[in-house]
């Protein structure tokens, strides 16, 4: 008790409130979920819960595989075998992350839609009339299964690839030695290996689909997500929400138990494919190089070429340009509401990563464990956790300042932006804090004990040390931060102001309205903002 006492300094206690802040959403709605008794959970289960959970489960089922798939299939090509194009194509394959889902989710129902280009095409040339043809509907399950697939399935290749690139290759050629054929000795010796880190990738994909709205709601297929929505803002169903909520929270606890238990089985070998970057594991015929090539060039086209080209094309169009006149509006919003948001993050990181270098207290560290869950978490659930405390708490203090000063106006933070920064603030900051935590590793903490044995005060040692070194960490998650911030639907959909439109909500709100030619621009604007990322993760990658 006495070694936890001593451990237990300031910087353990900020810790401390900041976890007690990020989780305040998950504890309100575990404190708020019981109220309404059984009734209201068997009214629920009557009517929409079965199809939730059903959609939700099918969802995740399908865009998880179809991911996983194309995912590892593409990082087995990339490091094991030799073709035409694999150098532009091992880093073309991460460039489909830069597409949000919801945006895709646009494109590609304008593409395939009844009265889309391609089956107005094939009715025009074939001569066919609406009941003379069967063609897959995109707005359905399925659908959203492909376009989310298409866009998440980066998260798999990523881990894949560096699982590959760091395994043995004595067992791989052991295997082949003894007569295993490639495709055994990859289902044998190589997939095993790499099977800790491909289950990460999907762990993320899955948290990712259960998270989405935008997809979801475009194809109207009622989720957890679009049902929170719905209850909450729809049909003032404030109970329904916070159990429907409750029930999201299960899927998003076991999907962060998976993924850090996939963490942690991950090992690596000094004996890998990157050592020996010019041998081939695989040797392939010249067909077989050709369809290596155009297998990993189709995900490519459908998740980052299509959608891109497509947005560009109706971008240059009068409708689009016309409907860009007040672009500069809604552009500032997002431009200080992500400048707020990354702010905040990255002060919050940099309290969080001096806590973890400082203190030695356990505390502290489940502490900073509990503050970076934010990223797990859904925005919808985000937002109904939320309102729910700090609506009550906003009527308190409303009331107390017209019963004490004679307050004569209406509540205080509520319908301001105040709650939408603390809600991205939390979902956002476990991507400062990985930013910021990475700068300081490489810090050593002998500059700092060296500078204070010459008499430096903290300020200077701040300054003169820390700031300069900590600088390009700094700058990297204050954009990734703003980033994220542009493209987050539908946290911001439910906390936003009456006068706060953003570029995701403003695309959101033409698309809607079937105006896709009108969100074209703030489309590809969010899209050309997630190009950073990627390209950070690129380079990641090859380090």
């Amino acid at each position: 008790m006495r070694r936890f006492a001593a451990g237990f300094d300031g910087w353990t206690v900020a810790a401390l409130l900041i976890a007690a802040l990020a989780a305040l959403p998950i504890a309100a709605i575990l404190v708020s979920a019981p109220e309404g008794g059984m009734e209201a959970i068997a009214h629920l289960a009557r009517t929409v819960l079965a199809r939730y959970v059903g959609n939700t489960l099918a969802l995740m089922l399908l865009a998880g595989g179809f991911a996983m798939v194309v995912g590892t299939g593409c990082a087995w090509l990339v490091s094991a075998a030799r073709f035409p194009g694999r150098g532009l194509l091992a880093w073309a394959l991460v460039l489909p992350l830069a597409v949000p889902a919801y945006i895709a989710a646009y494109v590609y129902a304008d593409l395939l839609d009844f009265a889309g280009p391609l089956q107005t095409s094939l009715r025009e040339a074939a001569g066919w009339g609406a009941g003379d043809y069967w063609f897959p509907e995109i707005r359905s399950l399925y659908g959203g299964a492909l376009v989310l697939g298409l866009v998440l399935y980066p998260y798999v290749y990523l881990l894949a690839r560096a699982a590959f690139a760091t395994q043995s290759l004595g067992q791989f050629r052991a295997a082949r030695s003894l007569g295993a054929t490639p495709a055994k000795a990859f289902w044998r010796v190589a997939l095993p290996a790499a099977r800790p880190a491909i289950a990460g990738g999907l762990a993320l994909v899955l948290m990712e689909v259960l998270a989405d709205f935008g997809v979801a709601e475009y194809f109207a297929i009622p989720t957890f997500s679009t049902g929170i929505f719905r209850s909450w803002l729809s049909m003032g169903d404030k109970q329904a929400a916070l159990k429907l909520s409750a029930m999201m929270l299960v899927f998003v606890i076991a999907l962060i138990v998976i993924e850090a238990r996939t963490r942690g089985g991950r090992a690596t070998s000094k004996d890998g494919f990157a050592a020996r970057e010019e041998e081939a594991l695989v040797a392939l015929s010249p067909a077989a190089k050709i369809g290596a090539t155009l297998a990993c060039a189709l995900p490519v086209l459908l998740g980052f070429v299509i959608p891109a080209t497509h947005l560009g094309w109706m971008a240059m169009s009068e409708r689009a340009i016309a409907a860009a006149g007040d672009l500069w509006s809604y552009a500032g919003d997002s431009l200080w509401l992500g400048l707020a948001t990354a702010f905040v993050c990255v002060v919050t990181a940099l309290l969080l990563v001096f806590a973890k270098a400082r203190s030695k207290s356990p505390v502290a560290k489940a502490a900073i464990r509990v503050s970076t869950l934010g990223y797990a978490l859904p925005g919808a659930l985000l937002a109904v956790g939320l309102l729910a405390p700090l609506g009550a708490l906003d009527v308190s203090l409303t009331r107390s300042l017209r019963d004490s000063f004679g307050y004569g106006g209406g509540l205080i933070l509520s319908g301001t932006s105040i709650i939408l920064i603390y809600a991205l603030a939390v979902r956002f900051l476990t991507v400062a804090f990985n930013s910021v935590d990475g700068g300081m590793s490489k810090i050593p903490p002998s500059l700092d004990a060296a500078a204070r044995s010459l008499g430096a005060k903290p300020a200077r040692v701040l300054s003169r040390i820390y700031a300069p070194l900590l600088s390009p960490s700094l700058a990297a998650a204050a954009a990734l931060v703003f980033i994220d911030t542009l493209r987050e639907l539908p946290a911001t959909l439910i906390l936003r102001p009456f006068n706060l439109e953003t570029l995701a909500t403003r695309t959101y709100r033409l698309a809607s309205d079937e105006k896709l030619v009108e969100a074209s621009i703030p489309a590809l604007i969010l899209l050309a903002a997630g190009l950073l990322p990627v390209l950070l993760l690129t380079r990641t990658g090859k380090r």
